[in-house]
This record gives structure tokens, sequence and C-alpha cells, in this order.
């Protein structure tokens, strides 16, 4: 790795959650400060049509090295002192595997401003994170994250073999492919994302890129082996998630088991093997309610670089998550009545996710129930081959009738609720509905969630990132 170990990894989080904000102040104080990399697009997108009220974004696009491009995203989305507040945000396209090139520049752009963000005032190294779930912008994203200087790339949710020679190629400039999972394609099947730097490059000579560390997320040792086997480009560590980590977890190995209250049930299989991965000889970090002092050195002990931590970081002063909704959270720890169930249907993306029960967001089934059915995000689509021998894209969040129709399973559409409106409800950007009231949240936080008032003092809810660092370094 060209970059020192940190002893804690601040997971990315959400939509937004790890922000900007939250990754500069870890950074700042020497350990790997993490930006989400979901959904960037519409964040910038969202801030803008809000007024960019503190300027942080008009700043950041004053330093992006293509200036025409950044006028052009400014032109389409900026509002002088914000949008009304009933109005909706404007709908965007939604992402296609072949190139669409305004969209392009959107997600380069978005992904350079958060990490030029969390890199200003200091020059600790700063990480992004994607989910190889949500592939479209992949390669575009990823090069907006270079030209800011993000120095390491971490991505779970899926297998990403792709990515570390997708790095290579786009630090030296050059044309990259992204293959996308497409149901029951042919091998003649069109599937491949192109993108070539050089045709969104302005001017001369363009900036010299680092080419970033990648850490693939993984569940276990065999994935981490094959990962180092298949993929194109060098892998510079691991981080390993147990089930007890938040948001997607990766389903149980072997048949899907539920508990009594309908839950997936891990087993041994699911346990893995720190000997093997210890032979392996690259960093590795854990994470998944390692948020103590106690699980930071039972860690380190077992021959980690260290932690990764997220629910403790998503529940400081410096993440995404509203003012309310975090409040509200961290009482719910203090008073002890915190309440984190794996569901395994609820994400359209098939995954188990983790949902922290809170009145008033998506967790609360009768909230949800008033809900119209809509897929007008659309990151978490998958994509199938038509009879035509075109493709598709469904989401089984979508309308009932318009997912069957598109040859989706009945039984696919049982408990899924849109995750992707959910999650930008929690960081105050829920879109207005067509009744005027707003997207509500699906707040999603690990197991450590019952531990979060180790970090708090008597007389107050809130506590920062550093509070978090200092308890957990002791």
């Amino acid at each position: 790795m060209h970059i020192s170990l940190p002893k804690i990894i601040q997971g990315g989080m959400g939509v937004g959650v790890s922000n900007w904000r939250l990754a500069q102040a870890v950074s700042r104080i020497g350990q790997l400060g993490v930006v989400s990399g979901t959904g960037l697009d519409q964040v910038l997108a969202r801030r803008l049509q809000d007024g960019d009220l503190g300027g942080e974004c008009r700043r950041a696009l004053a330093h992006f090295p293509f200036p025409q491009m950044a006028q052009r995203i400014l032109d389409s989305l900026f509002v002088p002192g914000g949008k009304k507040p009933d109005a909706p945000y404007k709908t965007l396209p939604q992402a296609v595997i072949k190139n669409h090139h305004w969209l392009d520049e959107l997600y380069i752009v978005a992904n350079f401003v958060e990490v030029f963000l969390a890199r200003e005032g200091h020059s600790n190294p700063v990480g992004i994170n994607y989910l190889e779930k949500i592939q479209l912008p992949h390669l575009p994203a990823a090069y907006g994250a270079m030209l800011a200087g993000a120095a390491v790339v971490i991505m779970g949710a899926g297998i990403p073999v792709e990515m570390p020679r997708v790095l290579d190629l786009l630090s030296r400039h050059e044309a990259a492919t992204y293959a996308i999972r497409v149901l029951g394609s042919k091998p003649e099947t069109d599937c491949q994302r192109v993108f070539d730097p050089a045709l969104f490059i302005e001017g001369g000579t363009p900036p010299a890129l680092l080419r970033p560390d990648f850490l693939p997320i993984i569940s276990s040792d065999s994935l981490a082996t094959m990962l180092l086997r298949r993929s194109g480009g060098s892998v510079e560590g691991f981080v390993i998630e147990g089930p007890l980590a938040g948001g997607h977890n990766a389903p149980p190995r072997g048949p899907l088991k539920l508990s009594d209250d309908g839950q997936p049930i891990y087993g041994a299989r699911d346990v893995v093997n720190l000997e093997s991965m210890r032979k392996i000889g690259l960093p590795f970090w854990l994470g998944g309610a390692y948020g103590s002092p106690e699980k930071v050195r039972e860690a380190l002990a077992d021959g980690a670089a260290g932690v990764q931590v997220g629910t403790a970081f998503a529940l400081c002063v410096e993440s995404g998550l509203t003012p309310e909704i975090r409040q509200a959270l961290v009482r719910k720890a203090l008073a002890g009545k915190t309440k984190v169930f794996t569901d395994p249907v609820v994400s359209p993306t098939g995954f188990p996710f983790k949902v922290a029960q809170l009145e008033g967001t998506l967790s609360e089934a009768e909230v949800f129930a008033k809900r119209r059915k809509v897929c007008d995000l659309g990151f978490l689509r998958e994509f199938y081959l038509k009879g035509d021998g075109e493709i598709g894209c469904r989401c089984p969040a979508e309308p009932d009738a318009a997912f069957i129709a598109k040859g989706g399973k009945p039984e696919d559409i049982v408990g899924r609720k849109c995750i992707c409106n959910g999650l930008f409800g929690n960081i105050g950007m829920g879109q207005v509905m067509p009744d005027g009231t707003r997207e509500p949240g699906i707040v999603t936080l690990g197991d450590d969630f019952a531990n979060v008032g180790q970090f708090c003092s008597p007389d107050s809810v809130d506590y920062t990132a550093a509070d978090v660092v200092r308890h957990l370094l002791g």
C-alpha cells in the first residue's frame, strides 16, 4: 500500500451519511475517512437545487480541472437561493449501459466534489466506498474520485474482480470497460459499459493521477483468494465484514434459514478463517460490531491492521443523517431501546439489509404502506435480456404490474421497499411526493447501535468523530 495503515477505517455508509464532512473529520486526525460513493450524482444535484447555501459545492467546482464541464452541471442544476421547499427535485435521467454523456459528466463531477471537500484543509489520505451492485456509474465515478486525489477505493456488495484493472487504466487516463450483469444474457449480448476519459478531457495534458489502493469488502477467506487470482490489477488489502455490520450483509452460506422473528441465521460457515487471511500476507481490517476499545485490541491481536467502524460514526455530529434522526437514535441507545432487524427481503438486491427501528421512517410498516410504489432513482435495478434481444431493466420495488410485465416473479415483490428513496430521506433530501409529503427515511445501522452511548457525555446526545477515535484507541 502507498498509504500508512490506519487502525480505524471509517465505514462508507448509506447515501450521504458518510459525507465529506465526516470523512474530513476522521482523516484530519490520522485515520482513514471514507466518503460514500453511492448516489453521489443525485446528492450533488439535490445540493445544487437546494441552493448550495454554504457554497461548498461551487467552491469545489471552481477547482475542477475541466471548467466547461463544471459549468454545464451548474447551468443544469443550480438554483440560486434554493428551490421552493414544497417543489420536487428535478428528475434526472437514469443510468444506461450505453453511454449517456451528460450523466457521465455528472458522475465525474459529483465524485470529484465529494472527495475534494473531504481532502480540503489537510494532507492525509481519503477513501471512497462503492457498491459493486450499482455497476453503471463505476467508471466515470472512479475517474472523478481520482481527479480529486482519492487514495483508497473500497468496494462491497458483490465480487468486484474488474475494479483493480479499471483503476490501473483510469490512472493513466486510458479507456476502460466494465461488464454489466444482465440476466439471461448470451455470449453475443453486448453488456459492456465503456468509458474513455479522452472524450471528457478539456485542454492539453490532463493532471497526473494517483492509482488508489483497492480494498474489496469480503465475507469469506475463499473470496479473498479468488479475488487475488482473478483480478487483472493489484489488490492492496481487504475489509472483512461480518453479519453484525450495518447496511447490506452477505447472505448466509448454504440454504437460507430464518429465526423465529424472521431474520437470517448465520453459522460457523460464515466465520472468516483469520489464519488463512494471515497467510495471504496482505493487510486486513475487521468490520461488524468492532466499535469498542476491546474489539479494536482483539482485532489487532488477531493480526488485523485495524477495524472498520460504521455505526459509531453514523451517529456522530459530522454524519449526514439529519439531526432529528441522529439524535432520536442516540436517545434510543441511551434508553436501552435499540432494535436492529436483519430483513431478508426489504432490499431489491436480494441481500439481507439491516434496518434500525425508528418511528417515522420506512422501518415502520404502516408508514411504508402509505407510500406509492415508484422506481424513479433506479440505483438497484436489475438488467435482463428481453425476448427481442434488447436489454431491459426492472426493480421489485417499482409498481407491481410493471415489474411482472417485465418478467419479474410475483414472489420477488413481497416485502420489497424502495431503499433508494428511503436513504435520501435519511439525509434531509427526500423527494417531495405528489401529496406534498416527503419520502420517509429507512435507517440502516449495525448491531453496535446498542453501544453508542459509550461515546456520549452525561449531559449530551451529541458526540464527534474525534470522540469516537479517541475512545476506540484509548
